[in-house]
């Protein structure tokens, strides 16, 4: 007999059925024992009845995770016993049959109610992630990640795969992680940047689903050393706004298909969805920051970029005068965004270049690029480093490059902001942080370097 999941039982009344999964809890009431046992598609309640007498003995010794195949007939449930709160709430099966797959040693802690610190969370994510709520969260990340494939494909974008190792530090700064590559200098990637400008050549309009790195010495709740970016690339624009509309398309066809597409996941979170009015407000960051000094009297207006704590203020302050949780900010100063960042021509200080906010948080930084070839050498090296580090790269506008911009969006950060989460560590299965690489570092007995060869390792760049 096939195995069926659990949801589909509600159509099966009357029918010998086989279902699989974990015991989530086992209850007796008299001569009648009762277990809930959860697979991938939900719950379902079997009875076990002493007039079946083998497999209501076998169930006596059942226990919360232990892995089990049962054979059944599924019934509707008495009057009065209906379940509302779950999809098979209506039907029951009752047991004819039980085979134990695996069973589970004694839980630590109550893995449906949950009540650990995030550190412990984290240390048990292999046994924590049978949790309704947590598998909640992932759900509702798998389901952003495909609402922005399908916004852009329909925008006739293109999927294409960034690498990871890189030859040279796209972003500048310090905060990258240097690898050993065949005993020559690499880094791992802060940003697909580079190879979206490339991939304009051929397609036009771009995309990558990446994963990232960020060797930022820091332990907050909103940053991590390995997260997932979301990153878009669009050539012939007429204007750098062209851009805004696109990453507002995406953010919002994100949170209706959130909605739609995850009723159950956002209500067994208990998620209130971010307000959105019809159109995204916008403010220059300079704007913004004599709003944050006259609401708050805190004086950061010569400061290069919004410190977090304005990043919320001025969230509040759009969602009373806007009634939106999510705002533009534009125009960051030059010094503050990367090489290829276009300078305002009005005001060359300042860019053409925006994030949006949600919730008092950075989602999303975008903005037009530079796509003259000989700006971008010049801007290299008024950056502190050498146009030689990035002669691949520039070939992609040493024969000809059109107006483009883009934007990318931080996967975990969205997550983190739209259900309201307190660290950006919950809205990654696997994070990755100064202190954690599954196991925190600070456990763990430091290991020694060994030589690969006898003779000393010579390290080398990367020849482009």
């Amino acid at each position: 007999m096939k195995r069926i999941f659990n949801q589909e039982t509600i159509n099966k009344i009357g029918e010998k059925i086989k279902v699989a999964g974990w015991i989530n809890n086992r209850r007796v009431h008299g001569k009648i024992l009762f277990i809930d046992l959860r697979d991938m598609s939900g719950i379902i309640q079997v009875v076990f009845n002493e007039k079946n007498q083998e497999p209501y003995n076998a169930a006596q010794e059942l226990k919360s995770e232990w892995v089990v195949e049962i054979i059944g007939t599924i019934q509707k449930r008495p009057t009065g016993m209906i379940n509302s709160e779950i999809k098979t709430g209506e039907v029951e099966l009752q047991a004819e049959d039980i085979k134990i797959l695996a069973k589970s040693e004694q839980l630590p802690f109550d893995i449906q109610e949950l009540k650990v610190s995030l550190p412990t969370l984290l240390d048990y994510r292999p046994l924590v992630v049978k949790n309704q709520k947590i598998k909640a969260i992932f759900k509702i990340e798998e389901e952003i990640i495909n609402s922005f494939r399908r916004t852009l494909q329909k925008l006739q974008f293109t999927e294409f795969q960034a690498p990871v190792i890189v030859p040279a530090n796209a972003e500048g700064g310090a905060a990258v992680f240097h690898i050993d590559y065949y005993d020559y200098d690499a880094y791992l990637t802060q940003s697909p940047q580079l190879y979206k400008q490339i991939m304009l050549n051929c397609f036009e309009r771009v995309f990558t689903v990446n994963k990232v790195f960020r060797a930022e010495p820091s332990v907050t709740t909103r940053h991590l050393a390995e997260y997932t970016s979301l990153d878009m690339e669009m050539a012939f624009i007429d204007s750098w706004e062209d851009t805004m509309e696109v990453a507002e398309t995406v953010i919002r066809n994100m949170l209706s298909d959130v909605k739609n597409n995850c009723s159950e996941e956002l209500k067994t979170l208990g998620v209130v969805l971010p307000q959105l009015n019809d159109k995204l407000p916008r403010l220059k960051m300079r704007e913004a920051q004599e709003i944050i000094f006259k609401r708050t009297k805190r004086d950061n207006r010569k400061e290069p970029d919004l410190e977090p704590e304005d990043e919320k203020e001025i969230c509040l302050f759009a969602k009373e005068k806007y009634n939106s949780e999510l705002i533009f900010i534009t125009h960051y100063p030059t010094k503050k965004r990367p090489f290829y960042t276009y300078p305002d021509p009005k005001d060359p200080e300042h860019t053409l270049s925006f994030d949006i906010l949600c919730r008092g948080l950075e989602i999303t930084t975008g903005g037009q690029r530079i796509n003259d070839y000989t700006k971008l050498i010049s801007n290299i090296k008024k950056w502190g480093s050498d146009p030689r580090d990035f002669e691949y790269y520039l070939q992609a506008f040493k024969y000809g490059m059109p107006p483009e911009g883009g934007f990318a969006m931080g996967l975990e950060r969205i997550v983190k902001q739209i259900i309201g989460l307190e660290n950006i560590r919950e809205a990654n299965a696997f994070p990755r942080d100064m202190e954690r690489i599954d196991e925190r570092l600070s456990l763990l007995q430091p290991k020694k370097k060994t030589a690969k060869t006898k003779t000393k390792k010579k390290t080398k760049k990367i020849k482009k």
